[in-house]
């Protein structure tokens, strides 16, 4: 399947509301989307409801979806952050035991100086990819949050798989020279 069959169901979709274009859209995408959100869930049953949910989005918003410059890596940008949300919404909290009076309670035992400290370190970690130059933010992003290979990434980016080799070498250097120091540091609390 190459990217005019996609483009296609993109537009068929978001112009005519086209249930087969959209079938097949789903069809195509749903297998590589549901392993893609297995590796940050490790539910089968969430991640299909992750995926699910991808779907009945785009469906819901149709109409937008040609201003859509590539589809795919805005499905696997949308499932893993879907796949995180759940993450940060379930994965947390943990019923424990019943206590002497009875009743059992829904807990959170993640230390929450801990994640305060990791949720500065990733908002640190974001605000140093988006002052990457452009082309190196892009091969960071799809290489390292969106899981596609260089060979894949060089075709979505109409470049080479060395530029895509040397873009990403850049960009983990500068991230390590800026979130390196910080990261030590905390380090040396624990």
């Amino acid at each position: 399947m190459n990217s005019a069959n996609i483009k296609e169901w993109q537009q068929q979709i978001a112009r005519y509301g086209s249930e087969q274009a959209f079938s097949e859209l789903f069809r195509h995408f749903y297998d590589r989307l549901l392993r893609f959100s297995l590796q940050y869930v490790q539910s089968r049953e969430a991640a299909e409801e992750i995926v699910s949910d991808v779907f009945v989005k785009i469906w819901n918003r149709r109409e937008a979806l040609e201003a859509v410059n590539n589809l795919e890596v805005y499905l696997f940008i949308a499932v893993r952050n879907r796949s995180l949300n759940y993450l940060e919404q379930y994965s947390a909290l943990r019923i424990t035991p019943l206590t002497d009076n009875g009743i059992a309670q829904l807990t959170n035992p993640i230390d929450p100086e801990r994640t305060m400290e990791w949720k500065e370190v990733l908002f640190k970690m974001d605000q140093e990819v988006d002052r990457l130059p452009d082309q190196c933010r892009k091969v960071f992003k799809l290489i390292k949050e969106e899981g596609f290979k260089y060979k894949e990434v060089a075709a979505i980016l109409n470049i080479s798989p060395r530029t895509v080799e040397t873009q990403l070498f850049r960009a983990m250097r500068r991230l390590n020279e800026a979130i390196g120091p910080y990261l030590q540091e905390l380090m040396m609390k624990r």
